[in-house]
This record gives structure tokens, C-alpha cells and sequence, in this order.
């Protein structure tokens, strides 16, 4: 996987990240960067962030999610990095 090749991140968000805005504020920063996907509420409590686009967009998501500056409160953002599958348009809630 090159630079210029588009990647898909997969993060899980662990921490108080539901029923605090924290899709809608990751839908936001999301469009703002070019990315597609989705943010969803898992029945454990965590968020699943799936994004692709460019590398540095999808680092620069990441990025936000850990900065401090989201709703609620993250404790922890496991991510994986893969190449991008191409099966997603817009970045929903879910």
C-alpha cells in the first residue's frame, strides 16, 4: 500500500462516546476531509469509525477522534488501517 493509494480506517472508540453526539460530530469531521463511510453505535458501548480516502485525511480523522476536543469522553481508539474496498458513499450515522 503506497501513500497515494486509499486506505480504509477501521477504529474502535472505547469511552462515554454514546449518546453524546460523537457520530454526528465524526459524520462532521468526516465530510470536512473527504471521507466516506460510516460511524455506528455498538451494543458494547464503544463507537465503530470505518472511513477511506486518502491516508492523510484518514489520519487526520484519526487524529481528531484522540484529540480531546470530541463529545464525551474517549478513553481509548484502537485502529487498523487496510486498503480501501470501495464500497461505501457518504458518511452516514448509524
Amino acid at each position: 500500500m503506497s501513500d497515494a493509494d486509499p486506505v480504509r480506517l477501521t477504529a474502535h472508540v472505547h469511552g462515554r462516546v454514546q449518546g453524546v453526539g460523537f457520530r454526528w460530530w465524526t459524520r462532521s469531521r468526516a465530510l470536512e476531509l473527504g471521507l466516506v463511510g460510516y460511524a455506528a453505535n455498538q451494543q458494547d458501548g464503544r463507537v465503530l469509525v470505518v472511513a477511506e480516502g486518502d491516508q492523510v485525511s484518514a489520519q487526520r480523522l484519526l487524529d481528531a477522534l484522540r484529540s480531546g476536543d470530541t463529545p464525551g469522553h474517549v478513553d481509548l481508539v484502537v485502529e487498523r488501517f487496510d486498503s480501501a474496498r470501495g464500497d461505501l458513499s457518504g458518511f452516514v450515522e448509524r
